[in-house]
């Protein structure tokens, strides 16, 4: 459920509210003040004071035997009180509340609280009493009181006593003893005393006046004046002597201790000694001062009641307390939380009980009255922000004091006694825009920002460890229950921990232990040294821990901050190349630089593109701050270690350790993009994510292993992998260059380790999908190795081995078989009686050329030869000739025409459907010809060709050369005949 934020249930007292300047005097009653009217209104003012005042069980029953006393009632009252506690521990007040009520007698009973005092006491009424003050911080012997106008001069204890008690008319009693100086003895103090008439004597500071005139000798008369007015008061039925003698313990000197215990022994015999407060009771007397409480709110026994609201929320946080019995204090009563919240609401019980733990034992430190100070200048901040809207807390606990404040921090320090600590509040806590606490929680995780954990651990931490026990030490269980609400997730507890361990100056950790202290912590050195460490030895140790990161790994190029290109080699091998630290990933020249460098090697471009794989970084800041702090932990190790104590030297030690940690970790996650040439030739990245050391034995292989999952890399490939992907031109593919292939093109994935490209062409050519071979001509391989066993170390990647497929090693170990037949020419035109020579060419199944066995040929149209030799017949026409061998037969086609006279030759008509055309045409354009005219009507159209060819040569032709024509002439049909 939504906790209702305490401001919103209970309203603080008006002042409070409107955030006025609380002065210490707010919460100091000085009697005399309200005796002249002089006080502030909530001491002046007796209704008002009644309203504010909790009727603790002593101060009820000190009121309630005065009543009886001035009432003149003997029994189960006693005459005189001391009041002798701790200073700022209730006396003064409880002297006023004696003070209004023998002052306005019955006037009194519409107060608050009056007739439960009425009850207690057994009266109908209380008597208005004649009532004297004397106040020691106040009263001047020297100069004494009164004088002008008429008014008697008093210059002592008992001659102002009496001037208040019954006016000149007293003072005449006291006058000569006055005078002289000398405390008047019983039989003059009972002439003070009018039987029937009641009468309060009150006196404060006593210790004071005593301090001030040892020297003059009133100081031993006033311990005689007492000790007479008291045994004179214990004989009188309707008189009260209440007496409160300590001043602040903190400045008494060994003669003041020496008269306070005389007086109080004495005042222990003739008196009743009474403590007004118990701790038990101060939240309630806090309550009363400090909020506005309507009656119907206050119980009968003057406590609070609290309204559904504030029980609920008192029953969510007890939940939290059973929830995380284990891990709060075993002091707190866990079993009784409900009680313990309702008691202290809008208080968390952890708030008041550090002070009733732990301050109380502080020599300057004021029980009631130092804890109301405080708490005073708490709630209002805490009200005034709440409805800024800024917090929306369900109680004030003690992580929410107002530490900031510089007021709130000097009232702090008054009751600890010194304000040395100041220095570590604004450091680590709050008060300045940079402290540690306040920062961090801006820092953090919303819950955490929002519950303003940092703040309110280390504030926590300054309250439980700043008391006056000798362990001066907040614990975690403490500190848990001090930041104890119903959303806490108590794990966050640790990690405000650790996070204020690592950064604040004066906080002290000893195992779960924490407390702030005067001198600065290993922190603050580091601090100091860091601003001390050289930009080049950060640097330098930057490199030199990558270095051990990418440490080098067989078979893989490590190149480490590369400036330029030829810095990077260009071999078909694996290259990591790990860039400098300020070369991140988001600058355009960093990715420039990588695409030129891709692209060339120096001045020439680069071949094995595809080997290349750069290591590029993320923002340097944390490296250089993880490496400042390892030089700054080195250099504090080196030069101050001697000035630490143990536990700092073990400390020092682990955080040595750590940062060295640290920085490799940061490494790890700072180079986390990999960049590398895509299949589309431009350069893709790859962000690898979070990485940690944990994730594989070094940073290499770690990234090789993510890209092998990508496919990138790979430690082998399939020999039918090789089959796919055989260039369409190649028929020989040198191993050379198939090993370089994998690194200069990225459409082939990268190998991790060349040499295992030879286990896979020992696979291919012991299951027959390629052989691997040497060369020795062009037609002749040797050796040929295939679907035979072959080692891989007999394999060497060099540009005279080859890998040839299937097919084509099968042509060179199967004997040839003629599989085809071709007659050349396959077509020639003759006349009538021309001899013309035909030939026979052969192809073997691998449709290579190979020998024929004897032909068989036949003709029509003419004769034709065992040789091939046809002699045209007698008759024009198309003919056909015919060759067989092995039952494999081929035909050509043979035309005859009539042979021409000289000059018998005339030019037929052009029809539209014949074309004719006789020229020269330069051998260099020949192809043109070819591609322009005659391509374009092979298909369709009979084309007929008559060639004339001259070629002219410088020197002459060769034996070699003529053949050569002829053998080319007779591939394809034509008459070899060649005239010289």
């Amino acid at each position: 459920m939504s906790i209702k934020p305490w401001y919103k249930i209970v309203t603080p007292r008006e002042d409070l509210r409107e955030g006025k300047p609380l002065d210490a005097s707010e919460f100091a009653v000085h009697l005399d003040h309200v005796r002249d009217g002089h006080a502030v209104k909530d001491y002046q003012n007796p209704e008002r004071f009644f309203e504010r005042t909790f009727l603790s069980k002593n101060l009820t029953q000190l009121a309630c035997e005065t009543i009886r006393r001035l009432s003149g009632i003997t029994t189960e009252t006693s005459s005189v009180f001391n009041m002798s506690t701790q200073f700022g521990g209730g006396k003064t007040h409880a002297l006023t509340l004696l003070y209004h009520l023998a002052k306005n007698g019955s006037a009194s009973h519409s107060w608050m609280g009056v007739n439960k005092l009425l009850s207690s006491a057994g009266v109908k009424s209380i008597p208005e009493a004649s009532t004297a003050v004397f106040v020691g911080t106040e009263f001047d012997s020297l100069r004494g009181r009164g004088g002008d106008d008429g008014i008697p001069l008093r210059k002592t204890p008992w001659g102002e006593i009496a001037f208040q008690l019954r006016g000149e008319e007293g003072f005449k009693i006291m006058k000569a003893h006055d005078g002289k100086g000398i405390a008047p003895a019983g039989d003059v103090i009972r002439e003070l005393f009018k039987e029937g008439s009641p009468c309060l004597i009150l006196m404060d500071e006593v210790m004071n006046y005593i301090s001030r005139n040892r020297k003059s000798g009133l100081s031993t008369q006033l311990y005689d004046f007492i000790q007479s007015l008291s045994e004179t008061v214990r004989g009188k039925k309707n008189v009260s002597l209440v007496i409160s003698i300590p001043k602040s313990d903190t400045e008494m000197s060994t003669e003041d201790f020496n008269d306070f215990n005389i007086l109080k022994k004495m005042l222990d015999r003739v008196g009743k000694a009474f403590i007004i407060s118990s701790d038990s009771e101060t939240i309630e007397i806090i309550r009363r001062r400090l909020f506005e409480w309507d009656s119907k709110e206050i119980s009968v026994d003057g406590k609070v009641s609290l309204c559904k609201e504030a029980i609920a929320t008192c029953n969510e946080y007890s939940d939290w307390i059973l929830e995380y019995r284990n891990q709060i204090p075993n002091w707190f009563p866990i079993d009784n939380s409900r009680e313990a919240f309702y008691s202290c609401y809008p208080f968390h019980p952890a708030l008041i009980s550090v002070f009733e733990r732990k301050w109380q034992s502080l020599p300057r430190f004021q029980q009631t009255r130092g804890i109301l100070r405080l708490l005073a200048l708490w709630v209002s901040h805490a009200f005034i922000n709440g409805f800024k809207g800024s917090h929306s807390d369900g109680l004030i606990g003690l992580g929410t004091a107002p530490l900031e404040d510089a007021l709130f921090r000097q009232a702090v320090f008054e009751q600890l006694g010194e304000s040395k600590l100041e220095v570590a509040v604004l450091s680590d806590i709050t008060g300045k825009n940079d402290s540690f606490a306040g920062r961090l929680d801006k820092e953090s995780t919303d819950s955490i920002k929002k519950a303003r954990l940092h703040q309110k651990v280390s504030t926590s931490i300054f309250f439980e460890s700043s008391g006056g026990q000798l362990n001066k030490v907040a614990t975690l269980p403490e500190i848990r229950l001090a930041v104890s609400e119903p959303i806490l997730d108590i794990g966050n507890v640790e990690t405000v921990l650790d996070e204020l361990s690592r950064n604040c100056y004066y906080l002290n950790i000893e195992k779960n232990s924490y407390r702030f202290g005067l001198t600065p912590n290993l922190n603050k050195l580091l601090s100091d040294r860091q601003a001390s460490m050289k930009d080049e030895d950060i640097d330098e140790l930057i490199k030199e821990e990558i270095a051990k990161v990418f440490v080098a790994k067989p078979g893989i190029e490590r190149i480490l901050f590369p400036e330029l290109s030829n810095q990077i080699p260009d071999r078909p091998q694996l290259t990591l190349i790990v860039m400098a630290i300020d070369k991140h990933l988001n600058s355009k020249a960093t990715t420039n630089f990588i695409e030129s460098c891709t692209k060339d090697y120096g001045r020439s471009g680069r071949t094995y593109k595809s080997a290349l794989i750069w290591i590029i970084p993320d923002s340097s800041n944390s490296l250089i701050e993880d490496a400042r702090k390892v030089l700054a932990w080195e250099d504090i190790k080196v030069n101050e270690i001697s000035k630490l104590s143990e536990d700092q030297q073990r400390e020092l030690s682990e955080n040595f350790k750590k940062s060295k940690r640290d920085l490799i970790e940061t490494i790890w996650r700072t180079y986390k993009n990999v960049g590398m040439l895509g299949r589309d030739n431009s350069i893709i990245y790859k962000d690898l994510g979070l990485i940690h050391s944990s994730s594989s034995d070094s940073m290499p292989s770690f990234i090789i292993n993510r890209l092998k999952e990508d496919e990138e890399i790979t430690d082998a490939v399939n020999p039918n992998f090789l089959i796919r992907n055989w260039p369409p031109a190649i028929k020989e593919w040198s191993t050379k260059s198939l090993k370089d292939i994998f690194f200069a093109s990225p459409i082939f994935p990268r190998l991790l380790n060349a040499e295992r490209l030879k286990e896979t062409i020992s696979r291919g050519v012991s299951g027959g999908v390629f052989a691997y071979i040497g060369k020795t001509s062009d037609i002749h391989y040797e050796p040929l190795y295939f679907e035979t066993d072959l080692n891989a170390n007999e394999i060497e990647f060099s540009d005279e081995m080859f890998i040839i497929q299937a097919d084509e090693a099968r042509k060179h170990i199967e004997p040839p078989i003629l599989t085809y037949l071709e007659i050349v020419p396959s077509y020639v035109t003759i006349t009538k009686g021309q001899k013309f020579s035909f030939s026979a060419k052969g192809k073997d199944q691998y449709g290579q050329q190979c020998e024929i066995p004897k032909v068989t040929w036949n003709a029509t149209g003419g004769i034709i030869e065992n040789n091939g030799l046809f002699t045209s017949g007698k008759d024009e026409g198309e003919f056909l000739v015919f060759a067989e061998a092995n039952g494999i037969k081929s035909d050509a086609r043979v035309t005859i025409l009539e042979q021409k006279k000289p000059g018998s030759e005339t030019k037929q008509p052009l029809g539209k459907n014949v074309i004719n055309w006789e020229g020269e045409i330069p051998y260099l354009k020949w192809m043109n010809f070819y591609q322009k005219i005659i391509a374009k009507y092979a298909g369709t159209s009979i084309i007929k060709i008559g060639v004339s060819l001259e070629i002219e040569n410088k020197s002459k032709f060769s034996e070699q050369t003529i053949d050569d024509i002829k053998a080319a002439l007779k591939e394809l049909g034509l008459n070899d005949d060649i005239n010289f």
